[in-house]
């Protein structure tokens, strides 16, 4: 069994990996005594991982973070740089290409940062985009702008603001589409066998919406580790 951690900018997440099973977990369920290998997945800060990397050392468990290549199987990835492409977009891609073969996908990973990703039927990723998450946007304007301003109780909403809270966060939702729907555009006329799907702490809302058919889910980077660990050369 596999113990699977995804180290993001905000929350650590665990599952469990048994053959192609996934089950997320708390910190609390790690049945560690059962672990034989630590698959890691990180863009956050290391002290995050550290407990569970002296967990696994005390055991003598094998620790393996994931990287970004060129190629994985048939899957194509697009940077000239390949390194230079974050792990948790380079396992999203990696997921959705396992998850849904031979279909046309554009992935949007929304948390701290939002981060849309294109990739092909026939498995090539064609890049993508990262703009700054909703909280993140909504930030950077209240400080960095006078007389802006938000608050804790108005929704985020699609239609034009009429005070200012309203209009900062329905902007930055407004935005955060746009970008979703610019990259549906990217395929043209081949949207008929498209999946948009969304992950993330802000996945489930973005995902609800669209104005086109979304799936959510919730462990995709998990998922894409998972899939990583099976076609890789190690």
């Amino acid at each position: 069994m596999r113990l699977l951690i995804d180290v993001g900018n905000t929350a650590v997440k665990l599952a469990l990996a048994s053959n192609d099973n996934i089950q997320l977990i708390r910190d609390d369920q790690v049945p560690w005594v059962d672990i034989n290998e630590v698959l890691v997945a990180q863009v956050g800060k290391s002290d995050a991982l550290s407990p569970y990397e002296e967990k696994a050392q005390a055991s003598g468990i094998k620790v393996i973070h994931a990287h970004v290549t060129a190629t994985l199987g048939q899957l194509h990835c697009a940077y000239e740089h390949y390194q230079n492409l974050g792990v948790d977009r380079w396992l999203t891609v990696v997921a959705c290409h396992y998850l849904y073969p031979q279909q046309n996908c554009v992935i949007v990973d929304s948390g701290t940062a939002t981060k849309v990703d294109i990739l092909s039927a026939d498995g090539r990723h064609r890049g993508g985009w990262i703009l700054p998450g909703l909280d993140m946007m909504i930030e950077s304007l209240v400080s960095n702008t006078q007389k802006v301003f938000s608050d804790e109780q108005s929704p985020f909403a699609q239609e034009l603001g009429n005070n200012t809270p309203n209009a900062v966060k329905n902007g930055a939702l407004v935005a955060t589409l746009g970008a979703v729907y610019a990259a549906i555009e990217e395929f043209g006329s081949d949207k008929g066998n498209l999946k948009v799907v969304c992950a993330g702490g802000y996945g489930e809302f973005i995902s609800q919406q669209l104005n086109c058919d979304a799936f959510y889910h919730d462990s995709l980077v998990l998922q894409g580790l998972a899939f990583w660990r099976k076609y890789i050369q190690i």
